[in-house]
C-alpha cells in the first residue's frame, strides 16, 4: 500500500456505483462496499491493495462508531420511558394553537436536539401535528415542514450520530460542534416557521379520520420535570469544558469528559430520575438496537471514504477551485450537500464529506470547527431525497403520497440552505 495512490476518476467511478446502487434500492452499506471495492480495482490497486484500503478506511470511523453506540443508551431512555412525548406534549401547549406551527417546530427541535434521531422525532409529534392542523386547518405540507425544518435545526446541535461524525471528522470536541451550530440553528427554526405559515393554505388538509386516531394517553409517561433530567445533564456536562474556556475559570477548563461516558451516564442518570431503573436492560437494548442500522452504514461509508482518501481526487478538487477562483471556504459547505445528496443522509453524508474532502478542506485554510459547521449544515439542505429512509418514514407519518412528500423537498432545501448559508458567512467569512 506504502506509495500507492488510487486515481481521481476510479474513486468517483466507485462512488458513483455506490450511488447508482443505493437509488436501485440495494442495502446502502453493500452499495457502499461494492462501490469502493470496483473503485479501487479501477483506480490501479490489487485485491490485497483494495482489502487494505477498505479496512483503513472503516478503521477511520470507529471513533465515531463508539460514540455512536454510547449515544443509544440516551436515546433508548428518551424514546422507550415517554421523555420525549412529554416534551413535546408540554411545548404544544405552553403555545396553544394560534402558535401551533411554531410550537410544532420547536418540539421537533427540542426533541432531536436532546439525543432523539430526527425520524423518530418526527413520528413522536406527527400525532400532535395531525391533531392540531384538522383543528386549525393547517395543510399537510406545512405541518410536516415544520416537523421536518425543526428537527433539522435541532439535529445539527444534537450529540446524533451526524454531529459526532462532524466533531470526529475534524478532530473536535462534540460540544464545540453542537455549540457553533446554535447560530444556524436558530436561523433554520425562524426560516421554518416563516415558509411554513406561508404554506398553511396550500395542499392537502388533515382529515377527520386521520386525527382521531391521535389521542394520547399521557399518563403512562414521566411528568416533565422528571422528563427533562437526562437532557438537561447530558448538555450540562457537555457544555462544561466550552464555558470554563470561555469564562477562564481553569477548573472547568480542564474538565474533560468524552461524549461516550457522558451520554449513557446522562441517560442512566435520567433513567433513575423517571423511576425506571429496573428497565436499564429494556431501554439500552432498545437503544442499541435502533443505533445498529446507523453504525452499519457508518462503517459503509468509511470504506468508500478510505476509497477517495487514498485517491488524488482532494487534490483534483482543490486545483479545480483554484483555477477557477472560487474561494475554497465554499468546498465545505458543498462537500456536504453533494455527500447528503448522493446518500440521502444527513450522517452518511457528513462522514462521507469529512473523511474524503476533510484533508482538503483544512488545505484551503479553513479552520477545522468552522470546517465542521459548513459541512454538517450543508448535510442537512437536500438530504431527505426518496432513496433514503428518512422521505418514506416522515411520509407515512403524516399519512402523504409520495408526489405530495416529494413537493416537500424544495421548501426543506431552503431551511437546510439557510443554515448553511448562515454558517459559511458566520464562520467561513467573518469569524
Amino acid at each position: 500500500m506504502e506509495g500507492l495512490t488510487i486515481s481521481w476518476i476510479g474513486a468517483l467511478v466507485g462512488l458513483a456505483i455506490a450511488i447508482i446502487l443505493i437509488l436501485r434500492k440495494l442495502n446502502p452499506v453493500y452499495a457502499l462496499f461494492l462501490g469502493a471495492i470496483i473503485g479501487a480495482l479501477l483506480g490501479g490497486a490489487n485485491l490485497e491493495q483494495t482489502v487494505t484500503i477498505l479496512v483503513n478506511g472503516t478503521q477511520s470511523v470507529m471513533g465515531t462508531v463508539l460514540r455512536v453506540l454510547a449515544a443509544g443508551v440516551l436515546a433508548g431512555v428518551m424514546m422507550e420511558s415517554g421523555a420525549a412525548e412529554t416534551i413535546a406534549q408540554a411545548i404544544v401547549k405552553k403555545f396553544g394553537g394560534s402558535k401551533a406551527i411554531l410550537a410544532l417546530a420547536l418540539a421537533t427541535m427540542i426533541i432531536t436536539a436532546v439525543g432523539v434521531f430526527i425520524p423518530v422525532a418526527v413520528l413522536i409529534v406527527a400525532p400532535i401535528a395531525l391533531s392540531v392542523g384538522n383543528k386549525m386547518g393547517i395543510s399537510k405540507i406545512a405541518l410536516l415542514l415544520a416537523l421536518s425544518g425543526g428537527g433539522k435545526a435541532g439535529n445539527i446541535i444534537s450529540p446524533n450520530p451526524n454531529t459526532i461524525a462532524a466533531a470526529r471528522g475534524f478532530n473536535l470536541d462534540l460540544s464545540q460542534v453542537m455549540l457553533a451550530g446554535v447560530i444556524p440553528a436558530i436561523c433554520g427554526l425562524i426560516v421554518t416557521v416563516v415558509v411554513a405559515s406561508l404554506l398553511k393554505n396550500k395542499g392537502v388538509m388533515v382529515t377527520d379520520e386521520e386525527a382521531v386516531e391521535q389521542d394520547v394517553d399521557t399518563s403512562k409517561y414521566p411528568p416533565l420535570g422528571r422528563a427533562i433530567v437526562a437532557p438537561v445533564v447530558a448538555v450540562v456536562l457537555l457544555m462544561i469544558n466550552p464555558i470554563g474556556s470561555i469564562s477562564g475559570i481553569q477548573a472547568l477548563a480542564n474538565f474533560k469528559v468524552d461524549a461516550m461516558y457522558i451520554l449513557p451516564i446522562a441517560g442512566i442518570i435520567g433513567m433513575l430520575a423517571m423511576r425506571q431503573g429496573s428497565k436499564i436492560v429494556e431501554y439500552t437494548t432498545s437503544g442499541l438496537n435502533k443505533m445498529t442500522a446507523t453504525v452499519l452504514i457508518l462503517i459503509g461509508a468509511g470504506g468508500i471514504a478510505g476509497l477517495i482518501t487514498a485517491s488524488d481526487l482532494s487534490n483534483q478538487v482543490v486545483s479545480l477551485i483554484k483555477i477557477s477562483g472560487i474561494s475554497g471556504t465554499f468546498l465545505a459547505p458543498i462537500a456536504g450537500i453533494l455527500m447528503a445528496a448522493a446518500t440521502a443522509s444527513t450522517s452518511t453524508g457528513v462522514i462521507l464529506a469529512t473523511g474524503s474532502f476533510g484533508e482538503a478542506i483544512l488545505n484551503m485554510g479553513t479552520a477545522p470547527l468552522a470546517a465542521a459547521v459548513m459541512v454538517h449544515t450543508g448535510a442537512t439542505v437536500i438530504d431527505s431525497l426518496p432513496q433514503g429512509n428518512y422521505f418514506h418514514v416522515t411520509a407515512g407519518a403524516m399519512k402523504m403520497s409520495i408526489k405530495q412528500r416529494m413537493g416537500l423537498i424544495p421548501y426543506e432545501a431552503i431551511v437546510g440552505g439557510t443554515m448553511a448559508i448562515v454558517a459559511t458567512i458566520l464562520y467561513g467569512f467573518i469569524l
